[in-house]
């Protein structure tokens, strides 16, 4: 009869112990040098404001200051009519009319070398009741078109890079690894940094943030697709080739059958995260209503802010609905 082993072993090593230590010894150093006590600081104010135990916090002296510049948002253009070319007063858009608007003219009083209102000046504006709501439907148009032109590209170049980049099918290492790299270097470079580099070819504009999208998003899916090709069935892969099948045929009749449904969700995932990113890129020179927004954001003019942040907000959730429904129906979640 075996003795039992009453010698047991303690649940930590001193490897492991080691090693836990020095993790939070990391941890703290890397807390401190990205300042985490800041940001743990300021949201126990925040809460302390929030409850009423203290009158104010940096949070919220923030938020509130800027909230109150944000509403309500702007829907309606103005343009001083010296401005406009060829101006006709009765000749006006639809909707639109002229309005007088008073501006103060300052100047710089010699003797005490502070400002002082000299006067007021009136001036007129053409006043268009939805123009600057008409200038948003149509950055975000072009923000759309963006996503969609940048997804059909980097569907074209993820198919050849998919097929090279699995294992199984590629004709040999060599090929296998270049297109590999590529895919890993198409994912490796962040939009924001590509769609610098696209802008010094394309100028700004949409052109930049299309093929900035587009490439980085190549990579995304070659990734995916070749890893699902990799990892299907080999059952019915075998079968084919005993057969006589060739590579293609083995693909097209065995393979694709069965990634089809993950291919869906990616080019569904994939569309709905160039869309996002669209508006993004735009802060960058890449074109569509991220443009327009630093634009804004850059002149201190929030109440536009806010309609361009609502206007984004109903684009993606209504695609993310329609994507939602498009999915369950191709494959059938």
């Amino acid at each position: 009869m075996k003795k039992l082993n009453n010698n047991l072993k303690p649940p930590f090593s001193l490897k492991t112990i080691f090693f836990i230590f020095l993790f939070f010894i990391v941890f703290l150093i890397s807390a401190q040098r990205v300042g985490i006590p800041d940001i743990v600081d300021r949201l126990y104010e925040a809460s302390l404001d929030l409850i009423g135990v203290k009158n104010t916090s940096k949070i919220s002296e923030g938020l509130s200051r800027i909230s109150k510049e944000m509403w309500p948002p702007v829907v309606e253009s103005k343009k001083d009519i010296n401005l406009i070319l060829n101006f006709d007063a009765t000749n006006l858009p639809l909707f639109s009319y002229v309005k007088v608007y008073k501006d103060k003219l300052y100047e710089i009083n010699p003797d005490t070398l502070l400002l002082e209102e000299i006067e007021e000046e009136e001036i007129e504006f053409l006043v268009e009741p939805f123009g600057y709501l008409k200038l948003v439907f149509i950055k975000i148009l072009e923000s759309i078109e963006i996503a969609f032109w940048a997804s059909f590209i980097s569907i074209v170049l993820s198919i050849p890079l998919a097929y090279y980049s699995a294992k199984n099918y590629s004709p040999n290492s060599l090929i296998y690894f270049i297109a590999r790299s590529i895919v890993s270097g198409l994912r490796a470079i962040p939009e924001l940094i590509s769609v610098l580099f696209m802008v010094l070819a394309f100028g700004f504009g949409p052109a930049a943030g299309i093929m900035a999208l587009g490439l980085h998003s190549a990579g995304f899916l070659g990734k995916f697709f070749a890893e699902d090709i990799e990892n299907a069935d080999t059952g019915p892969q075998d079968a084919l080739i005993a057969l006589g099948a060739s590579k293609w045929r083995v693909l097209k009749l065995s393979v694709l059958p069965q990634v089809m449904p993950q291919y869906v969700a990616y080019l569904l995932y994939i569309l709905d995260r160039n869309l996002r990113m669209a508006t993004v890129i735009g802060l960058v020179g890449g074109g569509g209503i991220g443009q327009e927004l630093k634009g804004r954001f850059d002149l201190f003019e929030y109440g536009h802010v806010t309609t361009i942040i609502i206007a984004i907000f109903l684009v993606v959730f209504i695609f993310d609905q329609l994507s939602a429904k498009l999915r369950s129906k191709l494959i059938g979640d």
